[in-house]
């Protein structure tokens, strides 16, 4: 699997999206995506790429498109 199709499933199985449905997803307008769901979200990508997010780096991560850059500049995770 890919990385962006690791990716992609953790927003699909976090947020209970389709595919076609998570490069919309935003931070407090995804329904499922609240605080806790960010929580989820930041433990599960560490999990499944083995990083440890800054705490400055939660917060900003607050769309799907904000994540990619996030973890394509600062971490290195390759897309």
């Amino acid at each position: 699997m890919t990385n962006i199709e690791k990716y992609n499933n953790l927003f699909c199985e976090s947020f209970q999206l389709q595919p076609d449905e998570i490069e919309n997803a935003e931070y407090k307008v995804t329904e499922l995506w609240d605080s806790v769901g960010h929580m989820i979200l930041a433990s599960n990508i560490e999990e499944m790429f083995e990083i440890e997010l800054d705490p400055d780096d939660i917060l900003d991560f607050t769309s799907y498109s904000k994540g990619l850059t996030i973890l394509t500049n600062k971490y290195n995770i390759i897309f």
